[in-house]
């Protein structure tokens, strides 16, 4: 037995399938497409079986991609759920022999309350096809089942057709990466196009010291701002320099080395810094990674200090560069 060969003709099957129903396409589709933007509630989508598990994917594709919608069972709409659909909703039913007897004892309700049906199945002479103000053709030609049996081409070609569904409408709505973003927070663009500088940076006990400090007593300041760095401030509390733990380990290796010694001597006094908070963390971090630092501080315009940023804090936040 050739599984290669059996998985090989379970693609070619699918897409074969794929690419007929991309073919017969026709005014059905963007059919739906109007009655789904002209839709004022919720898009409710709903079905039996494998085609219930393809439902609730393509209800949270449509609500991750600015259509409001969510999944409702037929059997749980029969025992009472039915009231979670308004009249200012439209229904979206999935079956492939369009008979599913759950789902075909709720469309009279749904027609007596005149809620738009967009029916996809693979028969349109069936109860869900003349119930449906608008039908969208699931027919394959075979199964990739070698019994013919278990559904595989049909809801590969189901799920295929929500995600058409889908991107036709972001592209109707002139749906951006922003507004995928904005349903996405926790997410990797959430966080890239969301948070900023002033979400993550620290505040709060800075190491920070004055031109006048020993590098002995810096030293302990360094230790317990557990930052890897001293920022030094002037006389009038202006930003004038940085002193890292790598600055700290150069001047060990110097002739004359002292303890006694102003720790800004061995700083940095040309740092790089920031002032706009508002900056996104992502292309903070760009900034940290182009000038191979660590620590970004962050200043007012007139270079007084108001925060940190730490590569590590960006890291632990799920922060990438572009």
């Amino acid at each position: 037995m050739n599984l290669i060969k059996i998985a090989q003709d379970t693609f070619r099957t699918e897409a074969d399938a794929l690419l007929q129903a991309a073919a017969r396409l026709d005014q059905s589709f963007l059919d739906a497409i109007d009655l789904i933007l002209k839709t004022k509630g919720k898009l409710i989508i709903t079905g039996v079986g494998k085609s219930g598990l393809v439902g609730a994917k393509m209800a949270a594709t449509f609500a991750s991609t600015g259509t409001s919608s969510f999944f409702l069972h037929p059997t749980e709409a029969l025992h009472g759920d039915l009231g979670m659909i308004g009249k200012e909703d439209t229904l979206l039913a999935i079956s492939s022999s369009g008979e599913s007897e759950e789902l075909t004892k709720i469309l009279p309700h749904i027609k007596r309350f005149n809620i738009p049906l967009i029916g996809l199945t693979g028969d349109a002479t069936s109860s869900l096809g003349i119930y449906a103000d608008v039908v969208l053709d699931i027919s394959v030609e075979k199964e990739a089942c070698p019994l013919g049996i278990a559904p595989t081409t049909s809801t590969t070609l189901t799920m295929a057709l929500g995600d058409a569904l889908a991107v036709a409408l972001m592209e109707r709505k002139g749906f951006k990466k922003e507004d995928f973003a904005s349903f996405h927070p926790g997410g990797a663009l959430g966080k890239k196009l969301f948070i900023r500088i002033k979400d993550l940076m620290r505040t709060d006990a800075l190491p920070i010291i004055k031109t006048d400090t020993t590098l002995k007593d810096a030293i302990v300041i360094m230790s317990q701002g557990k930052l890897g760095h001293i920022l030094i401030v002037d006389e009038t509390d202006t930003f004038v320099a940085l002193l890292s733990d790598g600055d700290l380990r150069r001047a060990l290796m110097k002739e004359n080395f002292s303890l006694d010694e102003l720790a800004i001597t061995y700083a940095n006094q040309t740092p790089t810094s920031y002032t706009n908070t508002e900056l996104l963390a992502s292309e903070a971090l760009e900034i940290i990674e182009e000038n191979k630092i660590q620590l970004l501080p962050i200043t007012t315009e007139e270079q007084k200090l108001i925060g940190v940023l730490h590569i590590h804090d960006l890291i632990n936040a799920g922060i990438k560069s572009k």
